[in-house]
């Protein structure tokens, strides 16, 4: 099983997107979604799946929160 977590994209050139997560910056290809800076995104494999809005980015983030505590 492969897990996606929210990014937030911080830059774009072309169909490469920099998306930020909490601090970890990878280059995503943008082409199969429709993104701008500033958006909330989920990447797989490179490539980013989907867009979201802030409020389920943010469930999203405090659910792996609660997951990691767990292991703890």
């Amino acid at each position: 099983m492969c897990v996606a977590i929210p990014g937030t994209v911080i830059a774009l050139d072309g169909t490469k997107a920099t998306v930020d997560f909490s601090g970890n910056k990878v280059t995503a290809e943008a082409g199969l979604v429709d993104v701008a800076v500033g958006d909330k995104v989920l990447v797989h494999a490179g490539c980013i799946i989907q867009t979201m809005d802030e409020k389920l980015a943010k469930e999203t983030m405090d659910l792996f929160k609660e997951i990691e505590d767990l292991m703890v």
